[in-house]
């Protein structure tokens, strides 16, 4: 049973969880974005209620 031989597919494992933990997360954590958020002012909107007629 050739199927149950894990040499190969453990190489395979452990060399594809390397790539994950040691390349990818670089490369998420290089990204910038085009447009930097702004920070909006802690002052409120001024909103007004409708006054609309409920029948």
């Amino acid at each position: 049973m050739p199927q149950l031989n894990p040499a190969p597919w453990f190489t395979i494992l452990v060399f594809s969880w390397a790539v994950f933990l040691a390349i990818l997360p670089t490369k998420v954590m290089a990204h910038t974005f085009n447009n930097e958020p702004n920070l909006q002012t802690a002052k409120k909107p001024k909103t007004d209620s409708w006054n609309w007629p409920w029948y």
